[in-house]
């Protein structure tokens, strides 16, 4: 089945709902300074926000596979955002500060339901697709703590009402343009299909350890070489990220995905080695950014045109899990062994990525050719 060209009216359900993901997911950190205020917690509590929320949006993807295998796309993602539209307005209009965290947990199961079945949708559509949505929500992430600070000030409530109302803004999206269906595999192989799935799972579960742990670390890393800007160094790493998945929607037809994915790993690995000499730590973490920006919406794209998009939700949970697990990791070392050990550890999650993909391009090459070499 050949792929719908990626028109605006394709397109415009997923930019709308993945600019809402990205603001919602970055607003927490930005607001913890008005949660203290409002509710008097102090800085130790006030984490639990952030955490409920994390705890809801990687408690959706699983009940999303579930509830695709059942019910419509269209009906997962117009529940989900209501139910975080409803969280989020719990949020911005809790009278104490229980109700405000339990609120961001149901806020944060609406996000994670949105994702899921949207990534699902235009991963089974190809790279291009899945990785234009997904800059989208990089750009949400980039206009949040403006948000927080233009609006913040008179009112905790006012920015999660604008989130809640982007919510109102995707339901209507989805009724105007519909939502894309969930397309079926285009080489789907004859081995078993669980370790091709088992395989995709371990690759973002190391990807999202590396995303993840480049930008909790190394702003550390290069506090320890007194580098005066390192702020200013993260963002552009997620500048860099965002940048990276620009290019792939525009430009990553051209290139099969595991030989992208395979490339950008390497590439990934590359900048964190070059991050371990002090004068290149700088811009290597920039270009880290550019180089993974490809990485996960184009796996999710080669994984749903192997096995049913359905599955790619799972995917999300062992992402999650590789976001939790990397940075505590990376903690300990830099406890251990210092702020070297950064740069050599993402180095060595990006090789260990690298062998990950090929095993992965290589299986899932045998099990559709039946075996043959």
């Amino acid at each position: 089945m050949k792929a719908p060209p990626l028109t605006v009216t394709l397109l415009a359900p997923g930019a709308v709902a993945f600019l809402m993901l990205g603001v919602l997911q970055a607003m927490y950190g930005a607001a913890f300074p008005l949660f203290q205020a409002r509710y008097g917690v102090g800085p130790a509590a006030v984490g639990w926000v952030a955490s409920a929320h994390f705890l809801g949006s990687t408690t959706a993807p699983p009940l999303v596979g579930l509830l695709l295998s059942r019910v419509s796309l269209r009906a997962v993602v117009a529940g989900s955002a209501v139910v975080l539209a409803a969280g989020v307005t719990g949020v911005a209009l809790a009278p104490t500060w229980a109700l405000a965290v339990t609120g961001a947990l149901v806020g944060g199961l609406g996000l994670g339901g949105v994702s899921a079945a949207l990534n699902a949708a235009y991963a089974s559509i190809g790279t291009r697709a899945v990785n234009l949505v997904n800059a989208v929500f990089g750009v949400g992430s980039i206009l949040s703590p403006l948000l927080v600070l233009a609006l913040g000030g008179r009112s905790l409530a006012l920015p999660f009402l604008v989130v809640a109302a982007l919510g109102g803004v995707t339901l209507l999206a989805t009724r105007v343009w519909g939502v894309p269906a969930l397309r079926p595999p285009v080489a789907a192989g004859s081995g078993q299909p669980g370790v091709t799935l088992a395989l995709f799972a371990v690759l973002i579960f190391l990807y999202v350890g590396l995303e993840v742990g480049f930008g909790a670390w190394l702003a550390r890393h290069l506090d320890s070489l007194r580098f005066g800007a390192s702020a200013l160094i993260l963002s552009g790493y997620w500048a860099g990220l965002t940048a990276g998945r620009i290019l792939t929607g525009l430009l990553g037809g051209r290139v099969s995905p595991p030989r992208l994915v395979l490339a950008a790993a390497a590439l990934t690995t590359l900048a964190a080695l070059a991050a371990t000499v002090p004068a290149l730590s700088p811009a290597a973490y920039v270009l880290a950014g550019l180089c993974l920006g490809p990485i996960f919406g184009t796996t999710l794209a080669w994984m749903a045109a192997s096995l049913p998009a359905r599955l790619v939700p799972y995917l999300l949970v062992a992402g999650s899990a590789g976001g939790v697990l990397a940075p505590a990791a990376l903690g300990a070392l830099y406890a251990g062994a210092g702020p070297a050990s950064v740069p050599l550890t993402l180095a060595a999650l990006g090789l260990a990525l690298s062998a990950v993909v090929a095993l992965t391009a290589r299986v899932n090459w045998s099990a559709r050719h039946g075996g043959r070499h």
